[in-house]
């Protein structure tokens, strides 16, 4: 394998600035978590997006959170067809094996996933309609969300409302998953859908109730 390489440089300090401040001063700390293994409360199913430091907005530590990360926070439907299904091995590892208590799924503002959905599913975006394009095919998870804000009256709100879509959207998918299902309905498990602003530091809850995000 001759494309490796080593670590860029600024990588490489920023490592070992970490091992000899954070690690140094909690070592003990971090020998637990090797040896006793994890405990999470809490799975959190976010995007990918660089701008979304899901740690950081919850003051949590190394071992808090069992966290995935994938293209706009989507979860597909229960498909148990054999094939690779990284999210849905994570969601299946999360709830059967480390037993959480709380499954989230986290939403934010300006996601370029989100938009490719809408630009793909408006006819404006040809190469995500591709069979070869992963991420059009992955957003295709995501076209039930987009019938139901294609009729909103300007792209903004359109974009905005498929945000949280993809959070809703992903839990109704979660509920088709036979042992997701059976841990809620046996009160072993909840559901949480949440967006965030990035730039207004805003976070919102979705109340199914209301069918509506509500600020936190």
């Amino acid at each position: 394998m001759n494309a490796a390489k080593p670590l860029p440089a600024y990588l490489i300090q920023r490592y070992q600035g970490w091992k000899a401040t954070t690690y140094s001063d909690n070592r003990a700390w971090y020998k637990r978590l090797a040896t006793e293994g994890q405990r999470p409360r809490a799975m959190v199913i976010s995007c990918c997006d660089s701008r979304v430091h899901v740690t950081s907005i919850f003051g949590a530590d190394q071992g808090e959170f069992f966290i995935h990360r994938n293209i706009a926070n989507l979860v597909p439907p229960y498909e148990p067809d054999g094939d690779h299904h990284g999210t849905s091995a994570a969601v299946e590892y999360a709830v059967t094996a480390l037993n959480v208590a709380h499954l989230i799924v986290l939403g934010h503002s300006n996601c370029g996933g989100v938009q490719g959905c809408l630009d793909m599913c408006s006819g404006n975006a040809p190469h995500l309609e591709e069979q070869s394009s992963f991420v059009g095919r992955w957003m295709d998870i995501l076209r039930p969300g987009y019938e139901r804000v294609k009729a909103m009256n300007t792209p903004e709100g359109q974009v905005r409302a498929l945000e949280k879509e993809s959070v809703i959207v992903s839990l109704e998918n979660l509920m088709t998953f036979p042992f997701i299902r059976e841990a809620v309905e046996q009160d072993l498990l909840t559901l949480h859908g949440l967006w965030t602003d990035i730039g207004e530091g805003g976070l919102e809850y979705f109340d199914p109730k209301t069918r509506s995000f509500q600020p936190v």
